[in-house]
């Protein structure tokens, strides 16, 4: 394991187990939403976030934390690993709920509000996103390692299990 990435519906807890199998593994940790968004909340080009991703992505090692599916299959063409978080729409709600009003190292900038079209997006994401992260998953199936979670006392169990190595 030495190429990560941890994909997911939003508030699904991709960036906390991120930030756990980093400290665990040493594995340098990369946001997606870092690279995407500027701290005025505005965003880069796709091609300026396409040229930044690329330079990760020719490293030796990383874990990226990160839907975007306009480039998952770039990532999934250099990883050895994928954690998917596969959570209920309602659990990754009460994660996106619960982050707000909190400093994250994930995001520049501190939410203040679950605006409504974010939390449409969440609330798409297994119509609208699953469909097509599942498909590529199956295409890159005998090329990676992919571990699917559906809680996060699963994901907690997983770092317990590493960690006794």
């Amino acid at each position: 394991m030495k190429k990560v990435i941890i994909i997911g519906c939003p508030g699904a807890g991709k960036s906390t187990f991120a930030r756990k199998l980093s400290r665990l593994t040493g594995l340098p940790l990369y946001y997606l939403d870092m690279l995407w968004h500027k701290p005025d909340q505005t965003t880069i080009t796709p091609e300026e976030f396409d040229s930044r991703l690329q330079k990760i992505l020719a490293k030796d090692s990383w874990i990226i934390d990160g839907n975007y599916l306009r480039t998952l299959e770039m990532r999934l063409q250099k990883c050895d690993t994928v954690f998917f978080a596969d959570l209920p729409v309602d659990v990754c709600l009460a994660g996106a709920k619960s982050r707000i009003g909190k400093k994250r190292e994930d995001l520049p900038w501190v939410e203040t509000t679950l605006d409504e079209e974010f939390k449409t997006w969440i609330m798409d994401f297994p119509d609208r996103q699953l469909p097509q992260i599942q498909r590529l998953l199956e295409k890159y199936r005998e090329v990676t390692e992919q571990i699917c979670f559906h809680s996060w006392h699963e994901t907690d169990e997983y770092i317990r299990l590493l960690r006794g190595r």
